[in-house]
């Protein structure tokens, strides 16, 4: 006979403030972190939150209640995100926080756990994250999901990991992660660019171009992705005209755009966030257009709207251009679509599956450890995602755990099957291609096995 317990804590997914510095550059000095918490309801009665327009749309969540259990956890679990509000990744930051809160209004659903989760902007500064960082650990949070981009993982995973605090990171794709040394503490819901590099290599191989240049922004994602899909290109026996770095911070190009004009290659592979836009920009009025170049760019750009930030006035301008972007491997949970759709209208999906995967897991491991604090649950966050039975669902996960029973979670994102390293072994990714809308579309899929 199980013990009955009632959790009154509630769950709760609240907007960041942040000051940007002068200047408009994504080199802020300064980060907050907000929590909010609601007064125990007798009923599932759903309580809103209205948030900045810029960072997340309106937060639902629902009040726990009492449920058999096998276990006492008489804490609610705390957690808190270190994702992109501002920088140039804050056009990725919707589909991010509205997962998230889709994930916790769900848990709080099922009435089995209670979640207070933090807000906090990773910024694309390394000085925007520690700050961020420093303030979570203080909140005493027990995980973190984030950051979003590799090098701002790369700046703050040491102080997160050696405070005994797991990481969890929806879009991370930068091969170092798999052997960083992390104290077994980092996981990611995204597969590494080792694979991605070698999907785009295949593309533009097999739209024919025989010589190649990449550009990439200088940071841990660009160079590994760069260095990878350069690779790949060689082996397929395109002639590689090299590799250029573009500085993330910069506004003008003109000399690297020079360099890819005077290569006279084929094909151009262009890795950035929201500069690309201004590349791209630069790369036109040098008569390098999509209809005489074949240009190509992974998931950094592979958003509705990138067109914007080359020509705010033509969606046209990025038409023909093509790419690869991280979708939800086969085996993935099939409702998720559906229900983000319902959740967040209109919202894009980019990484939107990996960042919702991420709260679930954590989730997941503390109910199968009976516990929330880090030190109990971390060494369950493999486990839950490839040993036991399968489900999909949080309620069903939760239940069977209940009822002694290891659990093999197949996610949003895929059946996930995390390696010892705590990432996906397999990836896959969606060729797609802007139309005339500015909207990418897709045209094929591949998986592909590390």
């Amino acid at each position: 006979m199980k013990s009955k317990l009632t959790f009154t804590s509630v769950a709760i997914l609240a907007a960041v403030s942040l000051v940007v510095a002068a200047c408009g550059s994504d080199d802020d000095s300064s980060s907050d972190t907000t929590t909010t918490t609601a007064a125990p309801a007798t009923t599932m009665a759903p309580t809103t939150t209205a948030a900045p327009a810029t960072t997340m749309a309106p937060t639902t969540t629902a009040t726990p209640v009492a449920t058999a259990a096998s276990c006492a956890m008489d804490d609610t679990l705390k957690l808190g995100y270190i994702l992109p509000s501002t920088g140039s990744l804050a056009f990725i930051n919707e589909p991010m926080f509205q997962a998230v809160d889709l994930a916790v209004k769900e848990i709080g659903d099922a009435g089995i756990q209670g979640i207070e989760m933090i807000s906090g902007d990773s910024g694309t500064s390394p000085d925007v994250a520690n700050t961020t960082a420093d303030n979570l650990l203080a909140e005493g949070v027990q995980g973190i999901i984030g950051a979003a981009s590799s090098g701002i993982s790369l700046s703050i995973i040491d102080k997160v990991t050696g405070a005994g605090i797991p990481m969890i990171s929806p879009s991370n794709t930068a091969p170092t992660f798999t052997t960083y040394d992390d104290n077994d503490l980092y996981f990611r819901t995204a597969p590494t660019d080792e694979l991605q590099g070698r999907v785009i290599g295949d593309l533009v191989t097999d739209d024919g171009a025989r010589s190649a240049i990449v550009l990439y922004r200088n940071d841990a994602y660009g160079v590994a992705l760069a260095e990878t899909a350069e690779r790949q290109l060689i082996d397929n026996g395109v002639e590689s005209a090299g590799r250029l770095a573009l500085d993330p911070e910069g506004s003008t190009f003109t000399s690297e755009v020079q360099e890819v004009a005077a290569a006279g290659v084929d094909a151009v592979i262009l890795i950035a966030f929201d500069e690309g836009g201004r590349v791209i920009a630069q790369m036109i009025e040098a008569g390098i257009t999509p209809t005489n170049t074949d240009i190509y760019t992974p998931d950094g750009l592979a958003s509705d709207t990138t067109w914007e930030l080359v020509d705010p006035n033509d969606p046209s301008v990025v038409q023909g251009i093509r790419g690869t972007r991280p979708v939800p491997t086969e085996g993935a949970e099939s409702t998720f679509s559906d229900r983000f759709a319902e959740f967040a209208p209109g919202v894009d999906e980019l990484f939107s599956s990996n960042s919702y995967d991420a709260a679930i897991i954590y989730a997941l491991a503390s109910l199968a450890a009976c516990s929330t604090d880090a030190a109990d649950f971390a060494p369950m966050i493999n486990d839950v995602t490839r040993i036991g039975t399968k489900c999909s669902l949080y309620a069903d996960c939760a239940q069977l755990i209940l009822d002694g029973i290891d659990i093999d979670y197949d996610g949003a994102s895929g059946p996930l099957d995390f390696v010892d390293a705590g990432e996906p072994g397999v990836g896959t990714y969606d060729l797609w291609e802007f139309d005339a809308e500015g909207i990418p579309q897709a045209f094929g899929t591949r998986t592909v096995i590390g």
